[in-house]
Order: C-alpha cells, then sequence, then structure tokens
C-alpha cells in the first residue's frame, strides 16, 4: 500500500505526458482562496526534491487555514481547486463548478465543517427539489433534475470522503443521505422503415456519409467529426479512433479522448469503405467532415445535433439524439448475436459490464429467446406466438414501408452556391469561397431559366475552385500579389459578364 501523505506536505503524481508533477498549497488570497504552485520532473524522487525546496523557499504555511474548525465552503473550495480541478476537463469543470459554487456553497457553505451534518445535507437535497431551479424557471419549474441532485451529492460526499482521509472529521455525513432513484432515460430508436427514410433525406442534405457511419459504427459525436483521412486504411478498412472534438469556453477543442478503452481500431465492412473512396474525391480537406464555414476546422457538435433534428422532421421520423444513433448501433449487434465483449471494445466502452448495465434489457431478451430455443429442443415444446418482453421500440413498429421522397425544400449541399429567382425572366447563381487572404470573394452568373442557372453554376464553381486553387499555390510561393491579383481580375469580370446578361 503507498505511504499516504500529511497534510501540508503537497501532492506528487504521474502526469500523462510522463513526466511527475508535484503540487502545494504556498498561501491564501484576499479570498481566502488557496495559491498553489507546481513542479515538474522525470522521476518521482527528484520530483519530490523539487516539491521539498519549493515548500522550504515559499512564504506562508498553507495548514493555517485547513483547521477543524474551518466552513465546509472553504473546505469545499480547497478540495475542488487542489485536489479535483487540476485533473479534469473545461467541460467537466463547468459542471463541477456550476454545483459547487451556485448550489452547494450558497447553503451549507457557512456551515463549520466539523458541525455539518446528514440532516442539514438531506434538507439541502430536499430543497433542490422543491425550489433549486436558479434559471428558466418559466420553463421547467422552480425544482432541479434528480440528476442536479445526485451532481451535487457527488461533489459533498468525495469533498467529504477526502476530509475524513486527511482527520478534519471523523465519519462522513453524506454517505446515509437518501437519493431520488437514477431513472435511466428510455432509448428512442428508429424503426428500419424511418432509417432507411432518415438516410435518404440525410443525402439531399449532404449528410448521408456522416450518418451512414454512426449507424454502422457506433461512434460518439465527438469522435466522430474528429476523424480524419489518415485515420481510415482504405486497404484494409481499418479505422482508427483517436482524436475527439468538443466545445468548451465557446471554441471548439481538439483533444486525445478521456479513456485509454477509447483509443481503439475498428473494421468498416468493404461497402462502407467504398462510399469514402468516393466520398474522398469530393472533400478537399485532412477532415472527414469538415466545417463549410471556417477553413481547416471540423463540424462543430452543435451544428450536427441541429441538422440531425432537421433531417428527422423532413423524413418524418421520430425526434431522437445523436447518442440515440449510438444506441441503435449496438441494439441492432447485439440482436444479431455479437458477443458483448467484443461490442464492448467496438463502441469504446472501459469494460464489458458497462455494456451490459446500459443494454440490460436487449440481453434480457437475447437471454429469454436462447431459452426458448433450448426448451423446444430439449422439452420438444411448441413455440410460443407470444411477442418478446424488454425489446427495443423498432421491433414493435409495424408501420408499412411507402416509397419515400426526399424534402428538397430550399436546403443546398455544402459548396454547390446558390440559386435566386430575381424576377419571372431571371434567376441569379452565386458561388462564394474563401480566398488565401481569408476573405470572401464572390461571382455570380445569370441565366433566363432555372435549370440553365443551375448549369452555369456548375461550370462556375468548377471554374472558381481552380482558380482558388492556382491563387493558393502563388501564395504559398509567396507571390500574394500575385494572388490578389487573380482573385480581384476573376471577380472584375464576373462584374462584366453580370452586367452583359442584365
Amino acid at each position: 500500500m503507498a505511504k499516504r501523505r500529511k497534510r501540508g506536505e503537497g501532492s506528487v503524481h504521474l502526469r500523462k505526458d510522463g513526466r511527475w508533477e508535484g503540487r502545494v498549497v504556498v498561501g491564501y488570497d484576499d479570498k481566502g482562496l488557496p495559491i498553489t504552485k507546481n513542479v515538474l520532473a522525470k522521476t518521482k524522487t527528484e520530483c519530490t526534491e523539487k516539491l521539498n525546496r519549493l515548500k522550504e523557499t515559499c512564504i506562508g504555511q498553507p495548514t493555517e487555514k485547513l483547521q477543524p474548525d474551518m466552513t465546509f465552503g472553504e473546505w469545499l473550495n480547497f478540495w475542488y481547486q487542489n485536489y479535483s480541478k487540476p485533473k479534469l476537463r473545461p467541460t467537466t469543470q463547468a459542471g463541477y463548478e456550476n454545483a459547487i459554487y451556485n448550489h452547494i456553497i450558497p447553503v451549507l457553505g457557512a456551515i463549520p465543517l466539523s458541525e455539518l451534518g446528514t440532516n442539514e445535507i438531506q434538507q439541502f437535497y430536499a430543497e433542490l427539489k422543491k425550489r433549486g431551479r436558479l434559471i428558466r424557471i418559466e420553463l421547467y419549474g422552480e425544482g432541479v433534475s434528480d440528476r442536479t441532485v445526485w451532481s451535487c451529492h457527488t461533489r459533498i460526499r468525495t469533498a467529504l470522503d477526502r476530509a475524513v482521509q486527511d482527520g478534519f472529521i471523523r465519519i462522513n455525513p453524506a454517505a446515509d443521505c437518501k437519493l431520488p432513484s437514477q431513472d435511466t432515460k428510455e432509448m428512442q430508436l428508429l424503426s428500419r422503415e424511418e432509417m432507411q427514410r432518415f438516410l435518404i433525406q440525410a443525402k439531399e442534405e449532404g449528410y448521408y456519409e456522416l450518418f451512414l457511419l454512426e449507424l454502422a459504427t457506433g461512434l460518439r459525436r465527438g469522435e466522430v467529426l474528429a476523424l480524419q483521412w489518415d485515420d481510415l486504411d482504405f486497404e484494409t478498412g481499418a479505422l482508427r479512433i483517436q482524436r475527439q472534438v468538443y466545445r468548451a469556453n465557446g471554441e471548439l477543442v481538439v483533444s486525445v479522448p478521456k479513456t485509454k478503452a477509447a483509443l481503439r481500431t475498428i473494421v468498416l465492412p468493404p461497402s462502407l469503405v467504398g462510399v469514402f473512396e468516393e466520398y474522398h474525391g469530393q472533400i478537399n480537406s485532412r477532415w472527414m467532415f469538415p466545417s463549410p464555414a471556417k477553413e481547416d476546422s471540423p463540424l462543430d457538435p452543435a451544428t450536427v445535433r441541429k441538422r440531425l433534428q432537421t433531417i428527422l422532421e423532413h423524413a418524418g421520423c421520430r425526434k431522437v439524439r445523436f447518442h440515440d444513433l449510438r444506441h441503435l448501433f449496438v441494439t441492432t449487434a447485439l440482436e444479431n448475436g455479437l458477443d458483448v465483449k467484443t461490442l464492448s471494445t467496438i463502441i469504446g466502452h472501459v469494460s464489458a459490464k458497462t455494456t451490459l448495465n446500459i443494454y440490460t434489457h436487449v440481453t434480457d431478451a437475447m437471454r429469454q429467446t436462447a431459452a426458448a430455443k433450448i426448451d423446444r429442443g430439449i422439452g420438444k415444446c411448441e413455440p410460443s406466438d407470444e411477442p418478446r418482453t424488454g425489446l427495443p421500440t423498432q421491433a414493435s413498429d409495424t408501420r408499412s414501408a411507402a416509397p419515400f421522397e426526399p424534402y428538397g425544400g430550399k436546403i443546398r449541399k455544402s459548396g454547390t452556391g446558390c440559386v435566386t429567382q430575381i424576377n419571372d425572366h431571371l434567376w441569379e447563381g452565386k458561388f462564394s469561397p474563401k480566398w488565401p487572404d481569408g476573405k470572401i470573394h464572390s461571382r455570380s452568373i445569370y441565366a433566363g431559366s432555372e435549370a440553365e442557372c443551375e448549369e452555369k453554376l456548375t461550370e462556375l464553381i468548377q471554374q472558381m475552385k481552380a482558380e482558388v486553387a492556382e491563387a493558393k499555390r502563388l501564395a504559398a510561393d509567396g507571390k500574394w500579389e500575385a494572388a490578389m491579383a487573380l482573385a480581384v481580375k476573376k471577380k472584375a469580370r464576373g462584374t462584366r459578364k453580370m452586367d452583359l446578361l442584365a
């Protein structure tokens, strides 16, 4: 068993990059918040030595604030800033800070740590359920969700566990609290006929490859959007998942996944590889699913979430989340006989136990089917006509399949420009690519009919893409003036042509 470090000695841990980090509280600011410093080293011994030298040179003793008569709010803040926050991602930090600083400390923060009891914590949870909501009360009511109560409880219990370890309190008063049951959200799965309509509509709106890949692999949303072409081996079909994309503080962040299990390689079927070979020729980016609005950037997860709901609405399908498409893949795989251990590896779960806990309804149905087969084989019983229980939604969907015409509307695929009717006899087609100077330079064509306008616009897009590629080549060679002159020249030529047609 590892030796526990005493209070005030700081902490030493191994970072993901292989270096050792030592961290210690060196004082407190005017608000009573702890001030920490850290050291880095290649070995644990070297790190400990650096940490000791740091403590000798620092002014003030961190243990002066860490006394049993401190308030629970002071301890909770200290625990979060020193023990918890350094290990959390920005998105996770936001959730922790919301629970700690908006809910817990305003109510329980003034109670002395040594006097905090189970009753006070239990009353806090009850008050949260009744009138704990701080925003959007008119939409959701005064009480918070069960999930928020559990989030607050987890922060409180973990912080108090640490207080017990450090000797400030004898027992954890949050251990005996009663919490609302955590009812899992029911999965909303598409039927087979809905999936067909969904993919037809997705193809119409330019998102076919993205959602086809999701339905065939069950990847997380951030994992799908972070894929690059170098991750896919077209010869073997091997697809490496080694990064994820998410939004933090208003910016897109690309990073490695949280767990080692999420770093994995899956094999795509040959038919899907063929689809992506054709799709690859249409994409001029290192990202499989690039952003149409920002150069060298993946699609925004929020954009995909909104687009999914639009496609579902146009296809006449029930509303599902992106994560429900992952559930649909797993459910289909289990019902078709894929073993749980292999499946947990494909979808990136830490263990098969996690998969079993989430998809109990499917595995129960599979066990019932297996028992019925054994019964028929051994007891020679007649097969039952009764439907199996616990099957997902799509198994009981009996709506007949009908020919589906995708909704066209005014939606155009990314990179195809736009067509507008100006009057009864004049149509305008416009294409607006981004040039090497980072600016949008538009060019338009005019025609007497929509069909003619579409034909001319297709020619214009091919021509302008070639011009942009040439401008990028000139810019890469340092010939910025020539590149920009090309952009201005082509734009001016287009203007004269528009005047002539008008």
